[in-house]
Order: structure tokens, then sequence, then C-alpha cells
């Protein structure tokens, strides 16, 4: 059976698009221009392709892709670490089925660090962004338990409290959509994943326009800024650690510099959660 190639020719459309000739190095060629970015052709060049092979990637038309060609096009479209990987997750002719089912359990060595940093906002994440564990801070400065087993897109994008304490939501909220659109690549066969998506981008009209945009991200260090109805504004690093035989569980932790206002009320705002009903 032949892949379906339509999510790597869309990817590859968006980022030809987003590219202009001069961005690209490479002398415009000649005649009126029908797309906001390179052409075809001018792709074609700089990666070292036949016109006609490389449209027949981008129509979805051919079947086998080598990792030179994918390299090639990836370094023709300046794409970044992320991206070039998530291109290859694209063109994989076995791509991963399956797994939905699967009962997700945390991983002990990442809920050993967890233990050890109770000291920060902590939140354990597995795959379609389940809750997996999450520290008492957490709670703390999100304003929600987000227990084990619910997913943290329902309240980043369902919760009012959310886009009330996060006061760069957008931001943050753009840079999951990215994730997700990542995750996706990896599993693109994950029901439950693909109907999440499907009514997100439904009932948010940010979420349709940032996937239709076709960013896309890891789950890697972002700022967010909370505001805290009694401790006033937060603002974290947010750095993520995964454990080697659980690619899709990362450990997500709030960080703060040791002289900075936020780390100095953090042991406030926790002895302030084991008080608060």
């Amino acid at each position: 059976m032949q892949p379906d190639r339509t999510a790597l020719a869309a990817f590859l459309r968006s980022r030809r698009d987003r590219l202009s000739p001069a961005q690209a190095g490479v002398e415009p060629f000649r005649g009126q221009r029908r797309v906001p970015g390179l052409r075809r052709e001018e792709l074609a060049m700089l990666a070292g392709l036949s016109v006609d092979y490389y449209t027949r990637i981008e129509q979805g038309r051919q079947p086998n892709i080598s990792r030179e060609v994918l390299d090639a096009l990836a370094s023709a479209l300046r794409l970044d670490d992320v991206e070039r990987a998530h291109l290859h997750d694209l063109a994989a002719p076995g791509r991963r089925r399956g797994g939905t089912a699967v009962t997700q359990r945390p991983d002990p060595g990442l809920l050993r660090v967890m233990t050890a940093l109770d000291h920060r906002p902590v939140l354990l994440l597995g795959r379609r962004g389940v809750v997996l564990a999450r520290n008492a801070l957490l709670r703390a400065v999100l304003g929600r338990d987000l227990a084990p087993g619910t997913a943290f897109v329902d309240y980043l994008f369902r919760d009012p409290m959310a886009r009330e304490r996060i006061v760069n939501w957008a931001d943050f909220a753009q840079a999951s959509v990215g994730a997700m659109r990542r995750e996706i690549g990896r599993h693109p066969h994950d029901t439950r994943l693909l109907a999440e998506i499907a009514a997100l981008r439904r009932d948010d009209p940010d979420v349709a326009r940032w996937w239709d945009d076709q960013h896309v991200r890891d789950y890697t260090s972002v700022t967010k800024r909370i505001e805290h109805p009694a401790f006033g504004r937060l603002e974290f690093d947010i750095e993520v650690v995964g454990a080697p035989h659980e690619p899709d569980q990362r450990l997500t932790i709030y960080t703060a510099p040791p002289d900075s206002p936020t780390a100095g009320l953090l042991p406030t705002l926790a002895a302030w959660e084991l008080v608060t009903p």
C-alpha cells in the first residue's frame, strides 16, 4: 500500500511558502510569481533535485524518499532541528501505528526526579498531554489540581483560569499547538489525539489558525508568566526532561533564578498551599 503523503505535502508547501528567494540565497526565476515564497523550481534547484521529482514529492505521488533527499530539502528550506525531525517523521515509510489504548504509567526515574524537586512546581506529562503526576506546588501556581489521568490541554484551552493566570497565554498555547503537531507526526494513527486536535480546532479559532500555519516545535523550554491572586506576578522558565525508555513522557519543571523574586516567593507559596482549602 502506498503511504499517505498528505501531511508531508502540506508541510513542504507551507515551508516553501514562508521562504523568499532572498532568504534562501537564490536569484528569483523570471516571470510572474504566484506564490508568496519559493517556486517549486527554485526549491528543486537548491536541493539538487529535478523539478519533476520534487513535484511528485510535494503532490504526494512519490512513495519512497531517501534520507539524503529529505536532508537536502531540509537544508534548502532552512529548517531547524525540530522541523527537520518532523520532516523525517512525515516521510517515514513505517510510521508507527496503534498504542492508543495502552495505559500510560509514569516512568519511575522521572518520578524520583520529581520527588527531589518538591521545592519547584513540577508536572509529568505523557502522550496527548495526559497528566501522569504533579506536585502540590504546581497546584498552588496554576490554581487547579490537574489530577493524574486528566489532560493538560483541557486546562490550557478549556479552563478560563488558564487564560486568567497565564499572562502570556497566547505564546504558551501556540507553542503547545506546535508540539501537538510534532506529536501527531510521530503517531499519525493515534485516533484519540486526532480527535482532540479536531475538537480544539473546531472550538477555538486561535487553535485553528495556529494549526493551519504548520508551525511545529518540540516540548522544549519556554517562559511562562503567571499572575497569582495572592502573590502577584511570577515568572518561570519551563524546562523539559525526558526519559530514554519513555520518549513520550516529559517532566516539566518550573524554574526560576535563585536570586529572583519568584524564587524568593516559592517557600511562602508552598506554605500557603498547605493551609489553603
